[in-house]
């Protein structure tokens, strides 16, 4: 136990409350699934055409990353293949194995040198219930905040390094191994909810390892103001059995080619915020055919230590401010840049980033490209 026992019984109604919470938000999204259909016609499409057959997809990310950081260069290729096989119109097999390697020279020393890392970072089976409901068994993404499941992919990302507050309630790496229920549905007109209801039981095996918990995340978004906001709960049933909540929030305004994204998270292990805002400059009146393939990204954040120290964090608080440019020479391939100004008590350092991207998906089956 990391807090004072002075208080059992106190603590035991918390714990109480808190697994009242977990079987509430596990239950909840459920029922609104099921019910959601009954309140809602259902339509028949005219189209008399026979739905596409889906077929296996192979889709590759990969990348080469220069990260000076306090003045010491890290090389980092990464290769992320992600594999998709439908069987049948409900149930999808799903995976995502990175390769990558942190290079860099050792004190004193001019040669690169570094390690192999490999890890399984979803393996699951999808089963389509719904269409308001999928549910989920085997190695997911954990759904706590926007960035862990949406955002990670460095094809995706608009900055290369990762928020401060990131490996909280993600777990040691950023997944849980159990079952999953997500899904989304109309709730007024105009306002979608979407949900993802979740638990997770411990593995110690390496690459593979996730925590035991339990959890869920919900989220509104309106459509045409292109806005989503919600909020995730956690709770940890292992070691001090704690709690973790945040609020995340985006938006892409139907005017602008911008994109505002926020996550802030709270636990033991630590607290903090980040808020980052990426602008294409197609808009910009001169020389429009170039402008357009540029982007410019901003970010902010802060990061405060809690009082259970956790491995992934850092270990005193720390503000950071970041400033990109990316070019985006295709849409699967792009030059990324970034500068960043880390502060904190142990001594301020700059962070320096540039390299490539590159993505590209492909069907696996003799007809997959009709």
């Amino acid at each position: 136990m990391y807090m004072t026992c002075r208080h059992t019984s106190s603590r035991t109604r918390a714990f109480g409350a808190g697994r009242s919470a977990v079987a509430l938000g596990l239950v909840i999204p459920l029922l609104l699934a099921l019910l959601a259909p009954i309140g809602q016609g259902q339509t028949q499409s005219d189209d008399t055409q026979p739905p596409p057959t889906p077929v296996p997809v192979l889709a590759t990310g990969m990348g080469f990353i220069t990260q000076f950081e306090g003045g010491t260069p890290n090389l980092e290729p990464l290769i992320a293949p992600v594999v998709l096989i439908p069987l049948g119109n409900r149930v999808l097999i799903e995976s995502r194995v990175t390769i990558e390697s942190d290079l860099a020279p050792p004190p004193g020393g001019s040669n690169f040198k570094g390690v192999l890392d490999k890890e399984v970072d979803y393996a699951e089976l999808d089963y389509i219930a719904s269409r308001y409901m999928t549910v989920t068994v085997g190695r997911y993404l954990t759904p706590f905040g926007i960035f862990n499941e949406r955002l990670y992919p460095i094809w995706i990302r608009d900055l290369q390094s990762d928020p401060l507050i990131l490996p909280i309630a993600t777990g040691p790496s950023g997944a849980g191994t159990g079952a999953m229920v997500r899904g989304g549905f109309d709730v007024a007109p105009g306002v979608e909810l979407n949900y993802a209801t979740y638990f997770s039981t411990l593995i110690t095996t390496d690459r593979l390892d996730s925590q035991r918990m339990a959890g869920t995340r919900a989220g509104l978004f309106l459509p045409k103001e292109r806005l989503e906001f919600g909020g995730s709960f956690q709770h940890l049933l292992q070691g001090d059995r704690s709690n973790a909540f945040g609020f995340h929030a985006a938006w892409q305004p139907p005017a602008l080619p911008l994109d505002v994204r926020a996550e802030y998270a709270r636990s033991d292990n630590g607290s903090g915020y980040w808020i980052e805002s990426a602008y294409r400059l197609s808009q910009v009146p001169v020389w429009r055919n170039e402008m357009r393939r540029v982007q410019a990204v901003g970010r902010v954040q802060q990061f405060h230590v809690g009082k259970v120290p956790n491995p992934n964090l850092l270990t005193t608080d720390t503000n950071m401010f970041e400033f990109g440019l990316n070019y985006y020479f295709r849409d699967d391939f792009r030059f990324v840049s970034s500068y960043g100004r880390q502060f904190a008590f142990q001594g301020d350092e700059n962070v320096w980033t540039m390299g490539l991207t590159y993505r590209f998906v492909m069907p696996v089956w003799p007809g997959g490209g009709k």
